[in-house]
């Protein structure tokens, strides 16, 4: 599952020391679902996947459910704060749950083994649909509601991970991280103020490594 983001790119790379892969990007009507899409077709051509091993799905039915700044332009991003305690307004209701149902379907219609999710529960904005828990529990709701004969992993490497291990493996692993975009609220440069950004921007300071995308 290839968003675009960081944290996907070094899930995806990490898949590929042990995988064939196959990627699987949705766009759901978010904001800069123009430029993540970018983001994932520069990836799948760095890892030169055919055609016929990647798929874009259209999920924009979450425009019409709203409750989300990601996906109703009525919403403002917010300004980060990484001090908040409740769930942020850039959560999209049960997203993850949503993308997890379609990933599973295409890893049993491909025969695959594992899908690959790069959810962080330990340093990230506190999305309840990123969590251990909610990974746990829907790995065996594939197990029930697949064919008998089907045996699908969910796995999660970076789930208790910073974000600065995150970017140290992806440099250790090549990941062109070069290619990722994490802003929530622009396409043409990085806002640099919203949660995804002063993260982003916090764990590359963090692992001493230059951030390789340019901010406004």
């Amino acid at each position: 599952m290839l968003s675009g983001g960081l944290d996907s790119c070094v899930t995806t790379a990490i898949a590929a020391q042990s995988h064939d892969l196959a990627l699987l990007h949705f766009t759901y009507a978010q904001r800069t679902q123009n430029r993540e899409r970018q983001a994932f077709t520069e990836i799948a051509d760095f890892y030169s996947l055919p055609g016929d091993r990647r798929l874009i799905l259209n999920a924009d039915y979450f425009a019409q459910i709203g409750g989300s700044a990601l996906t109703d332009l009525g919403i403002p991003v917010p300004e980060a704060d990484l001090t908040r305690k409740e769930v942020p307004i850039t959560y999209v209701p049960f997203r993850n749950a949503h993308l997890l149902c379609l990933a599973t379907s295409w890893a049993e219609v491909l025969g695959a083994r594992s899908i690959f999710m790069g959810v962080v529960q330990e340093d990230s904005s506190g999305y309840p649909d990123c969590t251990e828990a909610f990974c746990k529990a829907f790995a065996l709701a594939i197990e029930a509601g697949t064919r008998p004969d089907t045996h699908i992993d969910l796995i999660t490497p970076l789930i208790h991970l910073h974000k600065s291990q995150i970017v140290k493996t992806g440099k250790d692993l090549n990941a062109p991280l070069h290619l990722t975009w994490s802003c929530y609220d622009r396409e043409d440069v990085a806002c640099g103020r919203c949660d995804s950004c002063i993260l982003r921007l916090r764990a590359f300071e963090q692992a001493g490594v230059r951030d390789p995308i340019l901010y406004q």
